[in-house]
């Protein structure tokens, strides 16, 4: 295996750069539950999803009743902090079960699995709240974005730190026109999801007793268990469960660029990429988007680029910054007609040249908690921030270059509103996967 980032080690790598914030952060939607607390289940309890389930727990107006994991050691761990919540393994039998006495789930599983579940409870009247990249696949995405607007249910996406002050000062900035409109933009994440041989291993490994895996498996292909190849964190590396790179970091990422500039689906996406492999992703890869322009964007049309693997834009791309400029190992540049932002992922954004904006003012904000927010929302207390109709299109936007990097170098031109690529029609089988048998899913 190739030496690979962990979430955690990438965030202190990236924090040596200047302040970072934690990922995970330290109360506001549609239909409202029956009482004034909600009645909570949770889907996938263990690394992040406890600590998504603890913050939710945390806003102190929820109940935890319910908990499922597939895997036995992780489910008993969370049943000691959420005493007389009912025990699943398998996520259909929670939501069948409990389908009245819940009001709202959490869905914090490995990618392939967000989109099933999160739609069995949308179809179920429950309010959502759902990891990034939101689903797998561009269909899916697309799907439970429309189910939620019409169930009327209160949903949000993690990505965390859309709540912070860090990107919610970036958003302002840009917004108000500090840099003028918007000119070009570079985005790009270091860390590095693959694996060295990019080949599904031969044999299998005994199952442990803990693992239920085949409903790990769920949707996805069979295929034979690996010890610590795929559970409990390496998924992110197969094509089959996780979203490589830049499902992992993507939206993340793209989130306040998405938020400042209001911008709307791509025209068309190019893609360079390490390899081409059905098995694994890519060790790095290099998306060009066009999207439409906007209020905030100078032209008709402007250029967005993303990279990962450890490839970066060069600071001289932008006239405004230090010809010694570092820039930070993951993060995003704007380019403006007046100046250009740097917004590194996770720290305080900067503005240039620094002579011009070193008394800027910076925006009085409003504290929010990503995860209260949704529990206010699920009361009927306003609307979440990255609630599906926002998070659904940034996911499908995202997932996109996860298509494009299985055509290297070809320009794919994008209808969203038919969900097809127009001039390669063999991109288009990549949008929606076809479920294993015996795990179909109403709505997808």
């Amino acid at each position: 295996m190739k030496q690979q980032i962990s979430r955690r080690s990438f965030i202190k790598q990236v924090s040596v750069l200047g302040a970072v914030a934690p990922l995970i952060l330290p109360r506001l939607s549609f239909a409202s539950p029956p009482s004034s607390r909600l009645q909570h289940a949770a889907i996938g309890v263990g690394g992040q999803g406890a600590y998504d389930l603890q913050n939710i727990h945390e806003s102190g107006k929820v109940d935890v009743v319910a908990l499922c994991d597939v895997d036995e050691l992780t489910l008993q761990k969370a049943a000691q902090l959420y005493p007389g919540a009912r025990l699943y393994r398998n996520w259909r039998e929670m939501m069948e079960k409990e389908e009245k006495r819940i009001d709202s789930v959490n869905v914090s599983t490995p990618d392939h699995t967000h989109a099933p579940a999160s739609m069995t409870a949308i179809r179920k009247g429950k309010h959502v709240f759902c990891e990034k990249p939101l689903t797998h696949e561009v269909y899916e995405a697309r799907r439970i974005t429309l189910a939620a607007r019409k169930k009327k249910v209160a949903t949000q996406m993690g990505i965390q730190i859309h709540s912070h002050d860090f990107y919610r000062t970036g958003v302002q900035w840009i917004k108000e026109g500090a840099i003028g409109k918007v000119k070009e933009w570079h985005s790009w994440c270091a860390a590095v999801y693959t694996t060295k041989d990019k080949k599904r291993p031969e044999g299998s490994d005994p199952i442990p007793p803990n693992l239920d895996w085949d409903l790990w498996l769920g949707v996805a292909p069979e295929r034979p268990y690996k010890d610590k190849l795929y559970h409990p964190f390496w998924w992110r590396n197969w094509r089959d469960f996780g979203g490589g790179t830049m499902g992992d970091f993507g939206c993340h990422i793209f989130d306040p660029v998405f938020t400042a500039l209001d911008i709307a689906p791509p025209l068309t996406i190019a893609c360079d990429a390490e390899c081409i492999s059905d098995e694994v992703w890519p060790e790095w890869i290099k998306a060009t988007y066009v999207f439409p322009g906007g209020r905030m964007i100078a032209g008709k049309t402007i250029q967005a680029t993303w990279m990962d693997g450890g490839k970066m834009p060069s600071a001289t791309v932008s006239p405004h910054l230090p010809k010694d400029y570092e820039l930070p190992k993951s993060g995003s540049m704007l380019i403006g007609e007046d100046g250009t932002m740097i917004l590194p992922h996770v720290a305080a954004p900067l503005l240039f040249p620094e002579e011009k904006f070193k008394n800027y003012p910076k925006p009085t904000l409003e504290p929010k908690n990503h995860y209260h927010e949704f529990v206010e929302a699920a009361l009927g207390n306003g609307k979440a921030g990255a609630n599906f109709d926002f998070a659904g299109p940034l996911a499908e936007t995202v997932l996109l270059a996860n298509i494009a990097n299985r055509f290297p170098n070809k320009t794919l031109e994008w209808n969203a509103k038919r969900l097809r690529f127009t001039n390669c029609p063999e991109a288009n089988k990549y949008l929606r996967r076809k479920y294993r048998k015996g795990w179909k899913v109403r709505g997808l």
